[in-house]
C-alpha cells in the first residue's frame, strides 16, 4: 500500500520538529509495507476528521483508505489533532 499527503497534512508535518517528522515517516513506511496496515490502525468514531488513525508516540496520523491507497489527512499531537 502506498500513501499520499494532503496539503493540510504537509502543512501539519512541516510544523513539527525534524526528529518527530522523521519518526512519523519511518512509521508510515513500516505500516504500509505490512500485508494489512489496518491491523495497526484504530477506526475513528467521528468520520468528519477521517476514517482511521495511527499512533506514533504522542502524535496521531489521521487517514482514509481508498482501494490500495492511503490518504493522509491530518498529523498532530493527540491533544489537538481531533479538533
Amino acid at each position: 500500500m502506498e500513501y499520499r499527503f494532503t496539503v493540510s497534512a504537509v502543512r501539519d508535518i512541516k510544523k513539527l520538529p525534524k526528529s518527530i517528522q522523521k519518526r512519523i515517516i519511518i512509521k508510515l513506511d513500516f505500516f504500509c509495507k505490512q500485508e494489512d496496515p489496518l491491523l495497526f490502525a484504530k477506526p475513528l468514531t467521528d468520520y468528519r476528521t477521517g476514517s482511521f488513525r495511527f499512533r506514533v508516540g504522542e502524535y496521531r496520523v489521521i487517514f482514509d483508505v481508498n482501494d490500495d491507497k492511503m490518504k493522509i489527512l491530518r498529523i498532530g499531537h493527540r491533544r489537538e489533532v481531533y479538533r
